[in-house]
């Protein structure tokens, strides 16, 4: 399988993050708090405000695109944690290391920016997500609230936080 390359998408790239974006939300609506239907009715200008807002990573194989995350600022409360959200990858492409290059590179990008810490909120019964998250060294927190996507069940969403300092298996700071 060919090689797995991660970049950041500029604000000029904001029709290639919405495309992959719209092709996200088709494939894996439960993942999302967003709709299809509600996305494709954006401007371009909101677009380009929401790529202003945080950094898009895209993760490609052979020119084409495999996966997707965002990296943003956690909380005004918390200025030295970034927030890891969006996470996505195509069907076709899981299980073969996007997901781990894509939060590699989320990681790198907040420890460039100084933040000690990433967050990643996970849904507390997705056992997967959970799964993969601690074996990237995120720990779990007290911290929790109710599910932002659509669920029959009252799940909620736990933030597991991973060290951006030097020993990733010493435990984060806790807020």
């Amino acid at each position: 399988m060919s090689e797995i390359s991660v970049r950041p998408l500029g604000e000029e790239d904001w029709s290639q993050y919405r495309d992959t974006r719209l092709t996200a939300l088709r494939e894996s609506p439960e993942a999302f708090a967003a709709t299809v239907d509600e996305e494709e009715a954006y401007d371009e200008d909101f677009w380009r405000l929401r790529m202003q807002r945080s950094t898009r990573l895209l993760a490609e194989r052979e020119g084409t695109p495999v996966g997707i995350v965002s990296v943003g600022a956690s909380s005004d409360e918390r200025p030295h944690t970034s927030e890891l959200f969006g996470l996505w990858v195509s069907p076709e492409a899981r299980g073969s290391g996007v997901a781990t290059e894509l939060v590699r590179a989320g990681a790198n990008l907040a420890r460039e920016q100084g933040r000690t810490q990433l967050a990643y909120w996970v849904g507390s019964d997705n056992g997967r997500a959970v799964a993969f998250a601690s074996g990237f060294g995120f720990r779990p927190t007290a911290d929790r609230r109710p599910m932002r996507v659509k669920s029959d069940d009252d799940e909620d969403e736990v933030s597991m936080v991973l060290a951006l300092g030097g020993d990733r298996g010493s435990a984060p700071v806790t807020f």
